[in-house]
């Protein structure tokens, strides 16, 4: 059975996250969806929100696994079982990063990337612009799966004050 992971913060999810799932699940026998938790940094929304909403999305895929995972990738990899980790790149600026990332994850757990390009209607989607547009009361659905701009709305609050603690949640 070939597992892949695909990690991210996913705060809040976006269509190009879905987009990325969608793909990366026809080529695999399961998908592990890790929402990775950075004790270091306050999310804008909970874990276990964007888990639960995470969830809904995935619902309709039948060989996707949501996770919330607090440790390094190569750690939740082994864990999952996964052959390679799956990471979307947009165009401008995401190759250099996802690039220094990968190389590390393969020299400490000998663990591949496979790097997926974003479809081209999500390119220029961020779960941080998604974040900044929400915060300012500005137009959100056409940027996140459908049916979920109130949910992140509600998440974020009305000045984006949701953290880690479950205070927005």
């Amino acid at each position: 059975m070939k597992t892949l992971l695909y990690p991210g913060s996913f705060d809040p999810v976006t269509r190009g996250h879905m987009d990325i799932i969608r793909r990366a699940s026809a080529l695999c026998d399961e998908l592990v969806v890790a929402v990775m938790h950075n004790p270091d940094k306050r999310g804008a929304l909970p874990v276990q929100k964007r888990v639960a909403l995470l969830e809904r999305c995935c619902a309709l895929y039948g060989n996707v696994r949501v996770i919330a995972h607090g440790g390094l990738l190569i750690e939740c990899a082994r864990e999952t079982g996964a052959s390679a980790v799956v990471r979307g790149v947009r165009p401008l600026g995401d190759f250099e990063t996802e690039y220094q990332m990968a190389q590390v994850n393969r020299m400490l757990g000998g663990v591949e990337t496979l790097l997926m390009t974003t479809c081209e209607d999500c390119a220029s989607i961020s779960s941080s612009i998604v974040r900044q547009i929400a915060v300012f009361g500005g137009e959100i659905d056409s940027l996140v799966p459908e049916g979920l701009a109130d949910d992140v709305r509600a998440a974020l609050g009305r000045g984006g004050e949701g953290g880690q603690d479950g205070s927005a949640g």
